[in-house]
């Protein structure tokens, strides 16, 4: 348990790779706060613009939404579609956590399916402005939606065995 949170059984791993993730969005977002302040100061002391400025915090912006994803839905601090499941009770509650971990897992696949249908034309590409390659631009996007589809599998096998928690500490029935 981490900041009052379970971690389902065997996402001892998993929650190590997040975290790691997690560190570098966090290394990610002060990179772009010194991106936009210098991009201020660029044009209003020095009159020049930095158009690969942009490009990059776009990458970084990208790269740290895909990369804590992991950790939330390890959490189970997404956003999700637990509404359902926490006003059910009794028999209903572990067959529609299910379904929506379920759902989880079929969005992770269907991103991680998109992109390597993406990739399998576009990886020798480049970015426009700093001539990133496209594999290493969507990086970020792959790392998060496999560790995604790898927490779904995890927390589907601890509601299958009773062991997922719900939102208040206590094992989905």
């Amino acid at each position: 348990m981490q900041g009052g949170v379970s971690v389902p059984a065997g996402g001892r791993l998993l929650q190590i790779a997040a975290v790691a993730c997690r560190s570098l969005a966090s290394l990610l977002l002060a990179l772009i706060c010194v991106l936009i302040a210098a991009q201020v100061a660029g044009r209003n002391l020095f009159n020049t613009g930095m158009p690969w400025a942009d490009e990059l915090a776009r990458f970084c912006g990208v790269a740290i939404v895909f990369l804590c994803v992991p950790l939330l839905a390890l959490r189970g601090q997404h956003v999700a579609m637990d509404l359902a499941s926490l006003v059910l009770r009794g028999r209903l509650r572990r067959p529609v956590a299910l379904v929506i971990e379920l759902t989880v897992l079929a969005f992770a696949c269907l991103g991680l399916w998109s992109l390597h249908a993406f990739l399998g034309r576009a990886w020798k590409f480049a970015t426009p402005t700093l001539g990133i390659p496209n594999w290493v631009f969507y990086a970020p996007a792959l790392v998060g939606l496999a560790l995604l589809a790898l927490v779904a599998v995890a927390r589907i096998r601890a509601i299958v065995a009773g062991r997922l928690p719900d939102g208040n500490g206590s094992p989905v029935p």
